[in-house]
Parts: structure tokens; sequence; C-alpha cells
């Protein structure tokens, strides 16, 4: 699917408050940038900000930074965020590939909502739950290892389970249809879409 693309979209995002353009001095010391010690959940392909910023807005006491590689998506999250009153979230654009080089070992939570599947086999280091980026994640997280996923991608959701624990990751909770067990969780824009054409949505978390 084309992105469109969004008038001043990459100057709206140089210039915005909520967006952390040095984020790269931060590394370590993101705790900092918050001004408190509340722990540290992201999101990795945050989109257009629903699902972050419902989770900050319910959980005050925790600090959320969505990463988006794409101005055009995230000009969306900034226009939401400018509604709200939120402290304790902001924003990063950036490839995920690059994410060791931005966070030290300060990270307690990871979200993967809806990340791209990457069908083809060839490009299978590509996704976001492979040993690839497992490994980098490492270098990331505070203590205890957490990653929370979810996806419409039945093949994309199979990898990842068989990922996570060939990689040593515990199976902590886990739902083939997520809306229909009725589990409690924020949606995302896309995530709205698709269970709303009856489509399952499959939930995993996980931890080391």
């Amino acid at each position: 699917m084309r992105l469109k693309h969004i008038k001043g979209a990459e100057e709206t995002v140089l210039h915005c408050d909520f967006v952390i353009q040095d984020c790269i001095n931060y590394k370590g010391k993101f705790k900092e940038l918050f001004q408190n010690d509340h722990p540290i959940h992201i999101e990795i392909g945050m989109g257009k900000g629903n699902f972050i910023l419902n989770m900050a807005l319910k959980n005050p006491t925790i600090n959320f930074i969505g990463i988006e590689k794409y101005d055009s998506v995230l000009v969306k999250a900034i226009a939401k965020l400018e509604q709200m009153s939120l402290p304790n979230v902001r924003f990063i654009r950036m490839d995920a590939t690059d994410i060791e080089s931005i966070f030290g070992k300060e990270i307690d939570t990871i979200y993967l909502n809806f990340s791209d599947p990457w069908p083809k086999a060839r490009h299978e280091k590509r996704r976001l739950m492979s040993e690839n980026f497992l490994k980098k994640y490492d270098s990331i997280f505070k203590e205890k290892k957490r990653i929370v996923m979810k996806t419409d991608n039945r093949h994309l959701f199979e990898f990842s389970i068989q990922s996570f624990t060939t990689y040593g990751y515990h199976i902590d909770h886990i739902s083939l249809n997520l809306h229909e067990d009725r589990i409690d969780s924020i949606e995302t824009e896309y995530e709205k879409k698709f269970s709303s054409l009856g489509y399952p949505i499959y939930w995993i978390e996980v931890s080391k």
C-alpha cells in the first residue's frame, strides 16, 4: 500500500517539542528527559499513535516512547498529542534497525503492534520478532525482558512464537482471537478497522 505524503510533515516533525530530536544524546539517561525514574515502555512502529497515547493516558506512572519511521504518519500522532496533556509520552522518528544506538539498558517493555510481516523468506531478518532484532533488544532492556505483540497476520504470529521461544522467551499470555476472548486491550487504528470486519487479532506476551 502506497504511503500518502503529507505536505510539511518533515518540518512539523523537526520542530515538534514532543519529538526527541537529539535522541542519541539521551542514550542510557532517558529518565532525565522525563525527570523521573518511572518505567519506560516503547512501541516500535506506533503508526498514528492511538495505542501509545491511550496507554500513556491510562498509565500516568509509566513513560512511553513511540517510534515511527514515516513523517507523514508521525504528524497524525503529533496532532492528537497536541490536544492532550500527557507529560509521560514522547516520539522518535527513526528506523528500528538502529534501536540499539538510541537506548541503553533502560527499557522495561516493548510493544510490537501490527508490524510489517515481510512475507518473503529472504526478508525474515527484517521482521521485528526475528532473532536479528531480539539480539538488538537484549542491549536495551533494563532487567527483565518483556515483549507484547499483536497482529492480524497468522503466518507472522506463528513465526514469532517460534522465534521468541527458540530465543529463550517464556509465553506468559496468548490469544488466537483477542476480541473474542474479551481480553482488555487498547486498540490501534489498524486493529479497529480489521476487528470490525471480523478478522481475528492474534496477541502474545512473552518475558525472559
